[in-house]
């Protein structure tokens, strides 16, 4: 019965859908207000029948209903409880579940935050959201509904994939999907000020703070995705330039391009119609994305759906969302006029050139992932595209990026003159080079020209982020916005020296391994002490006992990695074990048995500064909340509230 009611649940929330999508832009064009008023209750019903659906499946899940075709395929009597309820979302239907589940929450949330904002633009953009609403709903009930009966019920289900029975499975995907779905907001102001014809201040400076939220949702799901990899693959990397991974930071990217184009567009009513382009490829993008990942087109251990026929209705779905926007996009583009006239040496032309190398940046990766798929449609042969394209590429584009940040601070809208900036940034420049390019001689006793740039990029943005905050505290002139800005670009230098040094100095052992055997990687010795085998709720496992050394023979960590046999799978699982530190990790993996003996294959790394990658994504992610809850934007709420 259970089922049953989540499955109407979704019937009526599709209703809903279509009601919120189609009635407010009828009344928005006719100019009658009780029809666009209907926009925010049905924003609101329609998240309460999703969280309707999304919380009967996770009952169906956690008592384990294997008449649930969905159930039978994702989890087992045996699983542990936590991972039968985040199984809500580890598979194709569930994840496509949460995705719809998201859009409603972050259209309910506009119907409570943004009271303030014009009534005719909020209605327009709340159908905006709803029309988005139907698609996927559409596609869960007709291609991949969550709560199909299986017939007759499985006595037992086939369980959960090991790869995601790890607390990676509880937040990951739900903070990716946040930041995934969280694009739609400015997407939907953007059509509905296209629709209306009025792209003033308003759109871009109510946009922003969503903007900012779902930017800040995006980084801490792309970071936690790659901590989750880098701990639970057994491979001591913390990104591969998988398609799915790709798939997760082109709109990351456009998004961050989106974020700088809005600040420039509410304060000097400048880049308009970019803009507006952004905001619509950055919800593309994410659409995209989830295109590639749930159509069955990759091959990757994210991708969890196999049947093409549902690429095919997202991809129908894709080209209308994208299609129909570009096309609204050029109709309206006559009347998008861009103020805010600056000269070639200012903060304006700082930001577009950022935001150009961007844009560039999101195409190397667009073209390096889709490239090969093409190739495979058209039966031209079977090619991958892996780091070595990305790093040549890629990384040529954002250092020149990162290094114009520095200037960010200083530079002064509309018109600046060379000589001012520079003779405030000299100091900062040539300490950067001198501190910069001696870090890694000082700490590795080596360098090379990547590294040594990287370093001095680094450190160029610490210092002149730093510099900037301290005069401005001593002025009183820190505003919530610029706090955002210094604590944000400190991060990314911080993922900078991070990627930076673990590129160049990681160190990584495959060697063979019995009880009482070393090995040295790094300065440490690394010591099997043991082996033991232990029955865990759904798996047998053979742990070693690993005890690790400094240079001076102190016990500095003892390690538990673990190989893992699944009951139901069979499928062998490598569970890393790693001593983390602000300034190494030391990480080891066990491989597969040798035969006819004690030993292991065992993988040893010593890995310098990858904290710093994840530290500084949390930094950057701190900037965006700082930046979305400016309290400028609730005064302006306020003031916009009192009455005439």
């Amino acid at each position: 019965m259970i089922p049953e009611i989540g499955n109407f649940a979704l019937m009526i929330a599709l209703a809903i859908a279509i009601v919120q999508g189609v009635i407010p832009l009828i009344g928005a064009q006719l100019g009658i207000s009780n029809l666009m008023a209907i926009a925010r209750p049905a924003a609101q019903a329609q998240f309460l029948f999703m969280t309707i659906a999304i919380v009967l499946l996770g009952v169906s899940f956690v008592t384990d209903d294997f008449s649930v075709r969905y159930v039978a395929t994702n989890s087992n009597s045996l699983l542990p409880m936590i991972y039968k309820a985040s199984a809500v979302w580890g598979g194709h239907e569930g994840s496509l579940l949460l995705w719809a589940f998201m859009l409603s929450g972050w259209g309910a949330a506009v119907t409570w935050f943004s009271k303030s904002l014009p009534f005719t633009l909020t209605s327009r953009a709340l159908a905006i959201l709803g029309l988005v609403g139907i698609g996927f709903l559409l596609f869960l009930l007709l291609t991949s509904n969550p709560f199909e009966r299986l017939i007759p019920a499985a006595l037992d289900g086939r369980d959960l994939n090991p790869l995601l029975q790890d607390p990676g499975l509880i937040i990951h995907p739900p903070l990716l999907y946040m930041g995934y779905v969280g694009f739609a907001i400015p997407f939907a102001f953007v059509i509905a000020a296209l629709i209306g014809g009025q792209l003033d201040a308003t759109w871009a400076r109510w946009s922003r703070p969503w903007t900012a939220m779902a930017w800040v949702f995006l980084s801490l799901g792309i970071g936690l995705g790659s901590w989750w990899a880098y701990y639970e693959l057994g491979w001591g990397g913390w990104w591969f330039w998988d398609p799915v991974e790709n798939a997760s930071f082109m709109p990351w990217l456009m998004g961050t391009a989106l974020l700088h184009s809005l600040a420039v567009t509410e304060k000097r009513g400048a880049f308009k119609a970019w803009t507006v382009l952004l905001a619509i490829f950055a919800f593309s993008l994410s659409l995209l994305g989830t295109f590639l990942v749930r159509s069955g087109v990759l091959v990757s251990v994210h991708a969890f759906a196999a049947d093409p026929t549902r690429g095919i209705f997202i991809l129908f779905f894709l080209v209308a969302v994208i299609g129909g926007s570009l096309a609204l996009y050029a109709w309206r583009a006559p009347m998008i006029h861009s103020g805010g006239k600056f000269k070639p040496f200012s903060r304006e032309t700082l930001l577009l050139i950022n935001n150009v190398l961007l844009v560039v940046a999101t195409l190397t990766v667009l073209i390096g992932t889709l490239y090969p798929l093409i190739l495979d449609s058209l039966d031209m042969g079977k090619i991958s595209v892996g780091p070595p394209y990305f790093d040549n590429v890629f990384v040529p584009i954002m250092l020149p990026m990162s290094f114009l940040i520095g200037l960010s601070a200083v530079i002064r809208w509309k018109a600046d003159q060379v000589k001012r900036v520079a003779s405030k940034q000299i100091v900062a420049l040539v300490a950067a080079i001198v501190v910069g390019g001696s870090l890694p001689h000082l700490i590795f006793n080596q360098s090379s020209i990547q590294l040594t740039l990287s370093m001095i990029v680094a450190v160029w943005i610490i210092f002149t982020m730093f510099a900037d905050f301290v005069q401005k505290v001593r002025r009183k002139v820190l505003s919530r916005n610029q706090l955002a800005m210094l604590v944000g670009h400190t991060g990314l230098a911080f993922f900078i020296i991070g990627v930076g040094f673990t590129t160049a100095f990681s160190i990584e052992k495959d060697v063979r391994m019995e009880p009482g055997s070393k090995v040295e990687a790094g300065g440490y010795t690394f010591l099997l002490d043991g082996l033991v085998e232990e029955q865990g709720p759904n798996y047998t496992t053979t742990k070693g006992l690993v005890y690790v050394y400094d240079s001076d023979n102190n016990q500095v960590a003892a390690l538990h990695p673990e190989k893992r046999l699944y009951t139901v799978q069979k499928m062998p699982m490598t569970e890393a074990s790693i001593d983390e530190g602000l300034f190494r990790d030391l990480y080891v993996a066990m491989g597969e048995p040798i035969k006819n003996s004690r030993a292991w294959a065992m993988r040893v790394y010593y890995k310098p500064f990858i904290q710093w990658i994840w530290l500084g994504v949390l930094i950057m992610s701190l900037g965006g909340i700082i930046a979305a809850f400016d309290p400028r934007y609730r005064r302006i709420a306020k003031q916009a509230r009192r009455p005439i």
